[in-house]
C-alpha cells in the first residue's frame, strides 16, 4: 500500500517532511477524484503575484470605515487569524465548537493553514476568502476553519504530513478538505479562485468536494480513514535494538557531508539549486565534519570543508537576502546567487545564523563573520524585541508602497530607484551605487529566476558583487574611509525607509523560536570577545558590548518563565500574545529552550538557568518520551482532535526537536552526575529509532548525524573555571574558555564563594564541587582541561587556556 518515495534535498518551503521512511500513500482505487487537487505553493512560474494585502496584514483597502463583516476570528490573538476576522467566510478557529457545527450539519470541514507573513496566503485571501461568491459556497457547503500554522504547528503537522503523502509537495497556504471527525478527504495548498492552466479552481474545488459528499459519502470517508491508518502505521517508528551499530554515527557524518559536497555550487555558494534556503544545519555538519578531518590529521580536506562553508556565508551576507540598510536575513532567495530574496524576516533564521557565523569567526577570526553576526543581533534588537525582553516571531514581505495605498507589494520596503539613492545621497550616491549594483534600470537581471515577470522593473535590491577591498582599492580611498562612507549612506537609507509603511510585524512570542534566538545572544557575549582590539563598527552595525548580548539572552528567557511556564506543573505553554496561547509547549519548545538555558550556563550565566534546563528535560520526559518504542513525540498526545503523533527527526529551516534533543542529552550528561547515564541511555535509544534513515538518507537529517558521533565519540573536552565571577579576569578566562570551535567541549565556571552555587554542584556532580574547592584562590582565577578522566594543571593566564584548547 504504502510507496517509497525519496527526500528531495528541500521542499518548496523546507516542510518537514515526519513520516519516518517518506512513504507516499497510494489509495487511488478508494479516491473519488480524478483530476489532480494540489497546486504548489511557492513562487508559482505561471502566475504572476497577486495584489497583496492592504495595511495591517487584511485585505481591506485602507479605510476608516468600519468593516462589514465580522467572524469569530476577531476574539483570537494570533495575528494571522485577527487578518480574517473580516473575511465575508463564517470562519471559526480550531475547536470544539466548530467541530460540532460539522457534526450537527453532517458537512465537511474545510481547513485552511497558514501564517502572517506568507505571501501566497495572502494571494489566497485577496482572491477567494474576500471574495462574496467563494464565501457563500464556503458557509453554505462547509464549516470552515483557519489555523495559524505558528500557534499549532500539531494540527498543521497532521494535515501537511498527509499531502506530502499524497501528493510529494506541500507548503502554505494548505488547504484540506476534512469528514466531521476531521479525517481529511483531499488537499492541496494554494488554489487560484478560478481554472488556470488546466488546474481546477478554488470554486470548481469547492463544487466538486460538495458533489463528492452528497453522492459518494462513504467512499469519501473511507479514503480518509484508510489515509489515517496508513500514515499511524508508517509513523510508528520504534528502534529494533538499545543502541546503534558501531561505525554507523561516523558513517552517517561522512556520507551526509559527502551528499552536500555533491550539492556544493561552486560559484554562489550554498548546498542546491535555486530557490536557495538558508539551512543552518548544513552549516554545522560540514563544521563538524572539517573537526573531525582536521583531528585525524586530514588538512587538505578540513580545508576544503571550510572553504564551502565559507564562500556560502560570504555570499550570503553580500547577497540581497541580506538586509544590508537595516540587518538580518531575508527567508529565502528565488535566484542561484542569493540576489532577490522572499522578502519575509523569520526568527528562526536570524538565531540559527548568528550561530553559523560566530562559529566561523571562532574558526578564522575574520571579522567579516563576526560583523554578520552583529549585524543580525542589532537587528534583533532595533526591531523585533518587545519592551519585557520578548522576541517577535517575524516580518512581513508585504507593505505598501505609499502611504493610503489600497494593496501592498512584496518588497516594497526595501527596494530602491536609482533616483532615490541620487536624491538621499547626493555626493556619495556614484560610489554607493556602484558599490551596491544600482542601475536605473533596475538591477533583478543577474539571473533569469531573478525577476521573470519584471515586477521588480527600475527597482533595485542591494548586492555586493565585488569585495569592499576591492571596490575600495577603485575608488582610490583608504579602506577605513570608504566602509564608514558607506556606513553613513546606509544610515541615511534606514531613516528614510523607516518613513515608509512598514511590514506587518508578527508580534507572536514563540518558545521555540525564542530558544534559537537566545543561544545566538548568549554565545555572542563571548565569543565576540575576541574580535581584534580597535575594530570598527558601520550601520547597521552598532558595535555593542558583547556583555549586553548576554543582558538579552537572559531578559528573554526570564519573560518565558514568568509568562509562559507554570511553576507548578513545570509545563510550558507554546506562545504568547496577549497572554498565553491554549496551545500546550511542543517537543520544539522544550527542547530548543533546554538548549538555550545551557548555552546561557555555559557562556556565563548563572547556575539557575542550568536547573532550569534539567527541570525542563524531566518534564520533556515525561510527556514526550516513547518509553517502549524511544524518542520523542511532538507532541504530548493529550489532544483528541490531534489525531497524529509523530516523531520528527527532519532537520529542515529549523532542526527537528530529536536532533537537538540527542545533543541536550549529551551536554547534560557531561554537566550532571545523578542524571548522566540515563540521559545517555535515553539519547542511544533515540538514535536507534532512527536508524534507518541515519543509514540511508543522512542527508536529511545533517543535525542528528552530529549529535549520533557525538553520543559515540571519546570523552569530550571539559573545562572547569574557578574564580570571582564578577572579576575581569574571571571574565577574560571564561571568554578564553569559548574562543575556539569545538563542539564537543563542555565550559564549567564556578565561584566557590556563593554557597548557592557550590550547593548546586555539590547534589549534580560532586567531583566539578570537589575539583573547584582544591583549586579555588583568593587573588585567582584557575582553569582546568579536563579529558578521559585526565586534568591538566591548573592555568592562570587566558592565553596558555587557548593553547591548551588549540
Amino acid at each position: 500500500m504504502l510507496k517509497r518515495l525519496l527526500y528531495p534535498s528541500r521542499f518548496v518551503f523546507h516542510y518537514k517532511p515526519t513520516y519516518n521512511s517518506a512513504q507516499k500513500l497510494n489509495y487511488s482505487q478508494s479516491f473519488p477524484f480524478s483530476w489532480p487537487l494540489s497546486v504548489v505553493s511557492c513562487r508559482p512560474i505561471n502566475f504572476s503575484r497577486a495584489p497583496a494585502m492592504a495595511d495591517g496584514g487584511s485585505p481591506q483597502t485602507a479605510s476608516s470605515n468600519p468593516p462589514k463583516h465580522t467572524n469569530r476570528l476577531a476574539e483570537e490573538h494570533s495575528p494571522y487569524l485577527l487578518q480574517h476576522a473580516h473575511n465575508p467566510v463564517d470562519w471559526y478557529p480550531w475547536g470544539e465548537e466548530a467541530f460540532a457545527e460539522a457534526r450537527k450539519r453532517d458537512i465537511p470541514v474545510f481547513l485552511s493553514i497558514g501564517y502572517s507573513t506568507c505571501h501566497w496566503c495572502h494571494v489566497m485571501e485577496v482572491e477567494s476568502f474576500e471574495d462574496e461568491e467563494v464565501a457563500k459556497l464556503l458557509n453554505d457547503w462547509f464549516v470552515s476553519i483557519k489555523v495559524d500554522r505558528e500557534e499549532r504547528p500539531d494540527v498543521d503537522k497532521v494535515y501537511m504530513t498527509y499531502v506530502q503523502a499524497l501528493y510529494g509537495g506541500g507548503g502554505w497556504p494548505l488547504s484540506v478538505f476534512l469528514s466531521p471527525d476531521l479525517k481529511p478527504l483531499m488537499g492541496g495548498t494554494y488554489f487560484p479562485p478560478d481554472d488556470k492552466f488546466g488546474r481546477p479552481g478554488f470554486k470548481s474545488i469547492l463544487r466538486k468536494v460538495k458533489e463528492a459528499w452528497d453522492t459518494k459519502k462513504e467512499i469519501l470517508v473511507k479514503s480518509g480513514v484508510f489515509a489515517m491508518e496508513q500514515l499511524s502505521e508508517a509513523l510508528a517508528a520504534v528502534a529494533k535494538s538499545e543502541k546503534l551499530p558501531d561505525g554507523l554515527p561516523e558513517r552517517a557524518v561522512q556520507k551526509c557531508a559527502e551528499q552536500l559536497a555533491d550539492s556544493y555550487d561552486s560559484k554562489f555558494g550554498g548546498f542546491g539549486s535555486a530557490p536557495k534556503f538558508p539551512r543552518p544545519v548544513e552549516i554545522q555538519l560540514m563544521l563538524y565534519h572539517k573537526k573531525k578531518l582536521k583531528d585525524n590529521q586530514m588538512q587538505g580536506e578540513a580545508k576544503h570543508d571550510l572553504s564551502m562553508v565559507a564562500l556560502t556565508l560570504q555570499s550570503m551576507a553580500r547577497g540581497g537576502i541580506h538586509d544590508h540598510v537595516g540587518g538580518g536575513f531575508h527567508r529565502y532567495s528565488v535566484d542561484e546567487c542569493w540576489h532577490v530574496p522572499h522578502f519575509e524576516k523569520m526568527l528562526y533564521d536570524q538565531g540559527q545564523l548568528v550561530n553559523a557565523y560566530l562559529d566561523v569567526f571562532s574558526l578564522t577570526k575574520d571579522v567579516f563573520y563576526s560583523s554578520t553576526s552583529r549585524d543580525i543581533l542589532d537587528y534583533l534588537r532595533r526591531e523585533m524585541i518587545g519592551p519585557s525582553g520578548e522576541i517577535f516571531s517575524a516580518e512581513d514581505a508585504d507593505s505598501a508602497e505609499f502611504e493610503g495605498a489600497s494593496r501592498k507589494k512584496e518588497g516594497a520596503f526595501y527596494v530602491w530607484t536609482s533616483q532615490e539613492i541620487d536624491d538621499i545621497l547626493g555626493e556619495h550616491a556614484p560610489l554607493f551605487k556602484e558599490h551596491y549594483y544600482i542601475k536605473s534600470s533596475g538591477n533583478c537581471d543577474l539571473s533569469r529566476m531573478s525577476d521573470p515577470h519584471d515586477e521588480f522593473k527600475g527597482k533595485n535590491v542591494l548586492i555586493e558583487r565585488n569585495s569592499t577591498s576591492a571596490m575600495a582599492s577603485k575608488s582610490g580611498k583608504p579602506l577605513e574611509e570608504y566602509l564608514k562612507i558607506l556606513g553613513t549612506c546606509r544610515n541615511k537609507l534606514y531613516d528614510v525607509r523607516s518613513k515608509r509603511p512598514k511590514p506587518s510585524l508578527d508580534n507572536k512570542v514563540i518558545v521555540s523560536w525564542n530558544g534559537l534566538a537566545i543561544s545566538a545572544f548568549a554565545r555572542a557575549s563571548k565569543i565576540l570577545k575576541y574580535e581584534p582590539e580597535g575594530t570598527q563598527y558601520h550601520f547597521p552595525i552598532v558595535g555593542t558590548n558583547p556583555r549586553v548580548y548576554m543582558e538579552v539572552a537572559e531578559k528573554a528567557a526570564a519573560f518565558i518563565r514568568r509568562n509562559l511556564y507554570d511553576e507548578k506543573t513545570r509545563r510550558l505553554q507554546h506562545s504568547f500574545r496577549n497572554g498565553p496561547s491554549k496551545a500546550p509547549g511542543f517537543l520544539d519548545d522544550y527542547a530548543f529552550l533546554i538548549s538555550a538555558l545551557i548555552d546561557i550556563y555555559e557562556f556565563g550565566g548563572s547556575t539557575n538557568w542550568l536547573a532550569w534546563a534539567i527541570e525542563l528535560q524531566q518534564t520533556q520526559d515525561k510527556l514526550f518520551l516513547d518509553e517502549e518504542g524511544g524518542g520523542y513525540f511532538n507532541t504530548p498526545g493529550e489532544d483528541p482532535s490531534v489525531l497524529l503523533r509523530v516523531k520528527e527527526d527532519h532537520d529542515g529551516a529549523e532542526p527537528s526537536g530529536n536532533s537537538v534533543a540527542v545533543i541536550n542529552l549529551v551536554r547534560l550528561a557531561s554537566l550532571v552526575a545523578p542524571a548522566s547515564d540515563r540521559y545517555r541511555r535515553n539519547a542511544q535509544v533515540l538514535l536507534a529509532v532512527f536508524e534507518k534513515r541515519l543509514r540511508e538518507t543522512a542527508m536529511a537529517m545533517p543535525l542528528m548525524c552530529c549529535g549520533a558521533d557525538l553520543l559515540g565519540a571519546p570523552s569530550g573536552k571539559q573545562v572547569v573555571v574557578v574564580g570571582d565571577k564578577a572579576s575581569e579576569e574571571f571574565d577574560k578566562m571564561l571568554a578564553a574558555a569559548h574562543s575556539s570551535y569545538n563542539p564537543n567541549k563542555t565550559v564549567i565556571h564556578i565561584d566557590t564563594r556563593d554557597a548557592e552555587e557550590i550547593g548546586f554542584w555539590e547534589e549534580n556532580n560532586e567531583k566539578i564541587a570537589g575539583m573547584a574547592k582544591s583549586n579555588s584562590a583568593a587573588d585567582k582565577v584557575v582553569a582546568l582541561v579536563c579529558q578521559n578522566f585526565t586534568c591538566s594543571p591548573p592555568v592562570h593566564d587566558p592565553s596558555v587556556l587557548i593553547s591548551l584548547l588549540d
